[in-house]
C-alpha cells in the first residue's frame, strides 16, 4: 500500500499574465489533516481546483494511492473519492438543502426521483456529525454556516475519502469554527484524508498534522505542526515577520458622526423583526464594533444603515443630516463607505474589470467623467494602478483583469481600497478581513486605525473575536436583533463577551 493518499507531482498551472502554480509538489498522507497555507493569490485554490478537476495543469501529474490518475472534471474527482467545499459555495439557492446534497447523484425509479432513502441518509449523517440541518429549508433562507454544512454533507453523502476544504472557516462564527475543527478531527480519525486551505494560523496549530506553504505560486516547504509556531509559519508565508498586535494610540473621540435611533428592520425569514429598536452612535476618532453570532440581525442592521433595506421604524442621521430615506448613492456621496459582508453580491460586478470596479462608486465625478458624460479611460487606469500598488492587489492582467478571475482575498483588497480611498466620514466595515492572510489583515487593521486617527468614524461588524478585542475602542454585542451590552475591550474578557453573544447575559440598557 502506498503511504500517500494523494500526490500532486510538479504541477504547473498558467493563466494569462500569471503562473498560478509553478512546479508544485504536494503529498497528502492517509488519515492526516494537511494544511495548505499562503498569501492571497499564492495559488492554493488553483492547486486544489486542479486536484478537483476544475482546471487542467500544463505540466505535472496526480497519483492516488500510488497510481497515476487522470482528473478531467469534477465527476472524475468524485469517482475517485475526492470532494471539495469551495470558498464560495456551489449551491443552487432556490433548491432545498436535500436537493443540493443529492444533485448529480440522484436515485430514480421509473423516471421518478426517490428522495426517501436520500433523506434518511442525510438525516443520519447530520445527526452523526451534529450538523442539525433542515433538509427541506431553501438555501437562500439559511445562514452561511448552514450552507457550509450542506456543502460538507454533499461530500459525506458521496462517501468521499479525500476531503478538500477551501477557506472553510472564513464565513463561520467562533462557535461554528470550533464545531468544524472537531468534525475535521473526527473525519480524520475515521481514516479520511483532509486538505485544509486557510489563512488562520491558530486553526492550523489546532487541527493540522502537517502544513505546506506556498508563496507567489511557488512551493516554500512542508513542516510538522508539532515542530512549528505561528510566527515561523507566518514568516514562511509572507517572507517577513508579521506583527500580530494592533498598535494604536489611546482613543480621543470627538463629535457624533453617525446617530442611529430606534432602528427596526423587518425579517425576510420570520414574523419577528430582524433588528428591533437598535440605537447607537459613532463619534469622530473611534472604532465601534458590533459583535455577535452570525444571524442575530447584524446583516439586516447594516442593510438598513447603508440603504439596502428600508427601515420599518427609526431614524439615521449623519453629521446632523437625516439620511433615513436617502438613496444609496446619496449616502455614499455624503461620506458613507461600506465594505460589504458578501463581496460577490454587494461588493463587485464580477464581470467588470478591476479598474471599473475600483471607480464603481466614483465614476460620475469630474475626475473620471468629462462634461459630455464620457469616461476618462486614462485617468481611471492611472487611479486604478495607484490603488492596486498601494493595497497590493494581485491580479494576472493588472487593471484590466476580470474581477471574477481574482482570488477571494484580492477581490476583498480591491473593495477595501475603493472604499477607504473615498476618504469617508463614516466607514462601515463588515467582516473586512474575511478570507485574508495575516500580512493583509495586519495592513487592513492599520488602515482602519488610520481612518480613526484621521478623525473619521469606523463602525466595524466582525465575527472574529481577536479582531473585535484588538481593533475596537467600544464593543456593542447584538443578540436577536437587539444591543444587549456595551463594553470597553480593555476591561472585558472573551468569555464574558461570549456569554452576551450567546444570550446568556444581557445588560438591558441601549448602547449610546
Amino acid at each position: 500500500m502506498a503511504d500517500y493518499a494523494i500526490e500532486m507531482l510538479n504541477i504547473t498551472k498558467k493563466f494569462p499574465g500569471i503562473i498560478a502554480n509553478d512546479n508544485i509538489t504536494l503529498q497528502l498522507k492517509k488519515g492526516e489533516i494537511h494544511a495548505l497555507l499562503g498569501e492571497n493569490g499564492a495559488g492554493k485554490s488553483t492547486l486544489m481546483s486542479v486536484l478537483f478537476g476544475l482546471y487542467q495543469p500544463e505540466e505535472g501529474e496526480i497519483h492516488k494511492d500510488g497510481r497515476k490518475v487522470e482528473i478531467n472534471n469534477p465527476n472524475d474527482a468524485d469517482a475517485l473519492g475526492i470532494g471539495m467545499v469551495h470558498q464560495h459555495f456551489k449551491l443552487v439557492e432556490c433548491f432545498s438543502v436535500l436537493d443540493n446534497i443529492i444533485l448529480g447523484v440522484e436515485t430514480t425509479k421509473g423516471g421518478i426521483l426517490q428522495k426517501d432513502e436520500a433523506r434518511k441518509k442525510v438525516l443520519a449523517l447530520s445527526q452523526k456529525y451534529g450538523f442539525q440541518v433542515d433538509p427541506d429549508a431553501l438555501i437562500e433562507d439559511i445562514t452561511v454556516g448552514m450552507q457550509q454544512r450542506t456543502e460538507i454533507l454533499k461530500m459525506l453523502y458521496r462517501d468521499n475519502e479525500i476531503l478538500i476544504f477551501d477557506e472553510p472557516t472564513a464565513v463561520l462564527t467562533p462557535q461554528e469554527i470550533q464545531e468544524l475543527m472537531a468534525i475535521m478531527k473526527n473525519l480524520a480519525a475515521e481514516g479520511k484524508s483532509i486538505l485544509f486551505i486557510t489563512h488562520k494560523l491558530a486553526e492550523i496549530m489546532q487541527v493540522a498534522d502537517r502544513c505546506s506553504v506556498l508563496r507567489k505560486g511557488k512551493y516554500i516547504g512542508t513542516v510538522d505542526i508539532k515542530d512549528s509556531t505561528p510566527e515561523k509559519l507566518s514568516a514562511m508565508m509572507v517572507g517577513r515577520d508579521v506583527n500580530f498586535v494592533v498598535e494604536k494610540k489611546p482613543v480621543e473621540p470627538g463629535k457624533v458622526i453617525l446617530d442611529v435611533q430606534n432602528m427596526t428592520v423587518a425579517s425576510k425569514r420570520h414574523k419577528n423583526n430582524a433588528v428591533n429598536g437598535v440605537s447607537l452612535t459613532v463619534r469622530e476618532g473611534e472604532i465601534v464594533c458590533i459583535a455577535g453570532i452570525d444571524g442575530n440581525g447584524q446583516t439586516e442592521f447594516v442593510y438598513g444603515l447603508t440603504g439596502l433595506e428600508p427601515l420599518k421604524e427609526g431614524r439615521i442621521t449623519m453629521n446632523g443630516t437625516d439620511i433615513t430615506e436617502m438613496p444609496i448613492r446619496k449616502r455614499s456621496v455624503m461620506g458613507m463607505s461600506h465594505i460589504p459582508e458578501d463581496r460577490h453580491k454587494h461588493g463587485l460586478v464580477l464581470d467588470y474589470s478591476l479598474e471599473n470596479n475600483i471607480v464603481l462608486q466614483r465614476y460620475f465625478e469630474p475626475q473620471f467623467t468629462n462634461k459630455f458624460g464620457f469616461l476618462k479611460k486614462k485617468e481611471i487606469r492611472e487611479y486604478a494602478n495607484r490603488l492596486i500598488e498601494q493595497y497590493d492587489v494581485r491580479s494576472g492582467q493588472g487593471p484590466i483583469t476580470k474581477s471574477r478571475s481574482m482570488s477571494g482575498g484580492n477581490q476583498q483588497k480591491a473593495i477595501i481600497a475603493r472604499e477607504v480611498d473615498k476618504n469617508p466620514e463614516i466607514l462601515v466595515a463588515v467582516q473586512p478581513t474575511r478570507g485574508l492572510d495575516v500580512g493583509a489583515i495586519e495592513y487592513i487593521h492599520k488602515q482602519l486605525v488610520a481612518q480613526r486617527d484621521a478623525g473619521k468614524g469606523v463602525l466595524l461588524v466582525s465575527l472574529e473575536l481577536d479582531e473585535v478585542m484588538n481593533v475596537s475602542d467600544r464593543i456593542l454585542v447584538m443578540y436577536e436583533g437587539e444591543i444587549v451590552g456595551e463594553f470597553d475591550p480593555k476591561k472585558v474578557t472573551v468569555e464574558e463577551l461570549g456569554l452576551y453573544m450567546a444570550g446568556s447575559k444581557r445588560k438591558g440598557a441601549e448602547a449610546k
